[in-house]
């Protein structure tokens, strides 16, 4: 059997399969990644086998490429696709089940060519109409000759007509007519009237939003492959009584692995052996590393920090954790990509309706006799009078000076759609850690025993925190730092370090025993805890603090609380939210109910949800929704990308923000500025009125003037003049977004109006 690479539809893959002897059926499921094949007894199995591995390796670039080439018969890898013959009854037949493993693949150079080209080709088109448009312009009013301002028109006519044009030939092909068409036909007839410069400023404005959609296309491929780069490419499996790297789309459930510290965890599975520290922030938002011993699991894609584990593979890489956020994201921008197929729709019945009366407006005066010239003047000033340009620059004169505002003041919307949406949200979800929070740990209180001084105790215990390199540690030694309380003279005298995972860290300090940790540290070295300070310890917790006992040589002299601050802004923010008129205010974390609570009473919200995973995150979105709410989502990490491409708008944390979160998010906040959050929502709602009236203007323009041609015909430069004046109110009236500022708040005010 030879299997083609070129094939392009994923069915001719799978009838070559079943043309196989003795194969009755087969099934490839995209969702699951697997190819699934029903065969009789009597088939040479390895053979087989061998066959559907490769068909499985042809699938797999099938996938890859259906980004690009779309492919019906598994509607681009959202449904199954069956073959059969029906040869054999089916309890007769085996299953052979063969996974189809997503590729990884780091593009080529040329590959990374082509997506640049992609990205940012029609930037540099538009770009080039603009300088066209403006040396044409020159030529114009310098008194060079004509020829040569037509030329210069001409050429800015390629560069922002090409792609317009291709689309539009595109459409016809498929038998459909949509604005690109109407753009070059109005921009032909500006040219056949002589109005060179309207036509090609309709085209420089349709040219800058294609470039400005396709670009934002490109942030999906992106943003996948940041979630592929957290998952390593091979895995140490122990096989008997040695070790092996494999592949991790060759683990199966129940195999084996070793992971080293420093090292990220390939698959989703169980702790046979080993303690250490997992780094899970980049899966489940708790912003402290857990303690993992035998028996806990663990997540693909999650950083073990200090102890060597031996883990039992429960899912496969294709059911994994990190896997399913991915299939998340992709399907949530799916599903986003098609609830804007209505503007499309309309778009294609404007463009047929000036189309259609463009045309009658020639032949029925030339029917009933008119001079053929002059119906078809007026059929081209209907036509350029008709044509959308107020309307299609009315959104994006308002959008651009909006983002152009948002910009300075560290707020990164990704499209025009964003803006608009957060304006409108009802409800708005929070990520507790790096968006409430600042993301690291801190050191926040130090309760010494009674006769400590507590610089003195911080600068004994400092150094052997930082011997220790433990993320807690160095949030100590980062507050002694801070208070001029570290002594690096110390930290040579360190000697005999050991960390106890789970309960903290033991060393000798200049001849002193010193522990470091928790109640059951202490413990276990017979030291006796004062009341009051364990008293404190429970209160500490309350209030979502970890607390850890600081002992010389069997003393217990302070206990430290240390945790992930809440943002000195955070209250204010949602205060400010509340004063806007947002339904709902909620905050989503993976933490446990107690530090969720203590953090939400902190910042003054009244809803939360505790213990969550990314797929119960996009489940809160969803019940939102459900409810009629538009929902906006603020987040910071990789657990938060699901629900954050699930939302109406996705707002990410910027500095502080993985990869993915920022590419799959609509808007970021710059510099972790979460008081920027309300004046988002104050300059979409701005920006949402400016072009509501930019829009009744355009659209009022232009029916008056096709009212008055087609009842008492226009002159072509008073169209112009009716036309090019509408377009630069418009624009004026955009560009005050520019200047919009938001209310000076102090601390505690909230804005006034709770709706815009």
């Amino acid at each position: 059997m030879q299997l083609s690479r070129e094939s392009v539809q994923c069915e001719a893959v799978l009838q070559q399969l079943l043309s196989e002897p003795h194969v009755a059926a087969v099934t490839w499921d995209p969702q699951r990644s697997q190819l699934v094949v029903r065969f009789r007894p009597t088939a040479d199995r390895e053979a087989l086998r061998a066959t559907a591995v490769r068909a499985a390796e042809v699938l797999r670039q099938h996938q890859d490429e259906i980004r690009t080439h779309p492919c019906p018969c598994c509607d681009n890898g959202r449904q199954s696709v069956d073959v059969a013959n029906g040869v054999g009854s089916p309890e007769d037949l085996l299953t052979l089940v063969v996974p189809v493993r997503r590729s990884a693949h780091t593009p080529t150079p040329a590959e990374e060519r082509v997506l640049w080209w992609r990205e940012h080709g029609l930037l540099l088109s538009t770009a080039a109409t603009a300088l066209l448009l403006l040396a044409a312009w020159l030529a114009d009013r310098t008194g060079l000759p004509n020829w040569l301002a037509i030329a210069l028109y001409a050429a800015a006519y390629v560069a922002g007509g090409a792609y317009a044009s291709y689309r539009a030939l595109l459409a016809l092909g498929q038998r459909t007519v949509d604005i690109d068409l109407l753009m070059i036909l109005a921009a032909a007839g500006a040219a056949l009237l002589d109005a060179w410069a309207e036509g090609g400023i309709l085209l420089f404005l349709f040219s800058l939003g294609n470039a400005l959609e396709h670009y934002a296309l490109g942030r999906t491929h992106r943003a996948v492959r940041a979630l592929l780069s957290l998952r390593p490419d091979t895995a140490l499996v122990v096989r008997g009584d040695y070790e092996e790297f494999v592949p991790v789309e060759e683990l199966v459930p129940g195999d084996e692995v070793i992971v080293k510290p420093g090292e990220r965890i390939p698959i989703d599975g169980t702790v046979v052996a080993g303690d250490s520290s997992v780094d899970q922030s980049a899966i489940t938002g708790e912003s402290l590393p857990v303690h993992k011993r035998p028996g806990d699991p663990v997540f693909s894609g999650t950083l073990n920090t200090s102890g060597l584990l031996r883990i039992r593979v429960d899912r496969s890489v294709h059911e994994s954790t990190l896997a399913r956020i991915i299939r998340i994201v992709e399907e949530a921008r799916e599903q986003k990509s098609r609830a804007q197929r209505f503007a499309e729709a309309f778009q294609g019945k404007y463009a047929v309706g000036v189309i259609v009366a463009s045309t009658i407006a020639f032949l029925v005066p030339v029917a009933l006799g008119a001079p053929p010239a002059d119906s078809f003047y007026r059929a081209m000033t209907l036509l350029v009078a008709a044509s959308p340009c107020a309307l299609v620059i009315s959104t994006p004169a308002s959008i651009l000076s909006a983002l152009a505002n948002a910009a300075r003041h560290g707020v990164l919307f990704k499209g025009a759609l964003q803006l608009e949406t957060i304006g409108v949200v009802d409800a708005i979800v929070l990520d507790k850690t790096g968006t409430l929070t600042v993301g690291k740990p801190r050191l926040t209180e130090i309760v010494p025993a009674e006769g400590v001084d507590p610089v003195e105790a911080l600068r004994l215990i400092a150094p052997v925190e930082y011997r220790s390199e433990h993320p807690l540690g160095l949030a100590v030694v980062a507050h002694a730092e801070a208070i001029g309380a570290f002594d690096r003279a110390l930290v040579d005298r360190v000697e005999s370090l050991t960390a106890l995972p789970g309960r903290g860290v033991r060393a000798e300090l200049a001849g002193s025993t010193v522990l470091v940790g928790n109640e059951l540290l202490l413990e276990e070295h017979g030291v006796s805890i004062p009341p009051s300070l364990r008293d404190t310890a429970t209160e500490l917790r309350e209030r979502a603090r970890t607390a850890v006992y600081a002992v010389v040589d069997g003393r217990v002299l302070a206990v430290f609380g240390i945790a992930d601050v809440v943002r000195p802004v955070a209250r204010d923010v949602i205060n400010q939210l509340r004063g806007l008129g947002l339904r709902r205010l909620i905050m989503l974390t993976g933490d446990n109910e107690r530090a969720a609570r203590a953090i939400a009473r902190e910042v003054g919200l009244d809803e939360w949800r505790a213990g969550l995973l990314p797929e119960d995150k996009v489940a809160v979105v969803r019940e939102l929704q459900a409810a009629g709410l538009r929902v906006a989502v603020v987040g910071d990490g990789v657990n938060d990308a699901p629900a954050l491409a699930a939302a109406d708008v996705g707002i990410a944390m910027g500095a502080a923000g993985t990869d993915v979160a920022l590419e799959t998010a609509d808007v970021v906040l710059m510099s972790d500025d979460l008081a920027k959050l309300p004046y988002a929502v104050q300059l979409s709602r701005a920006a949402r009125r400016i072009i509501v009236q930019n829009l009744a203007i355009a659209l009022g323009v232009i029916i008056v003037l096709v009212t008055s041609i087609l009842l008492r015909g226009v002159p072509l430069p008073l169209a112009v003049v009716g036309h090019e004046g509408s377009t630069i109110v418009v624009v004026l009236n955009g560009l005050r977004l520019l200047a919009y500022r938001t209310p000076v708040l102090r601390r505690g005010e909230v804005p006034a109006g709770a709706t815009a």
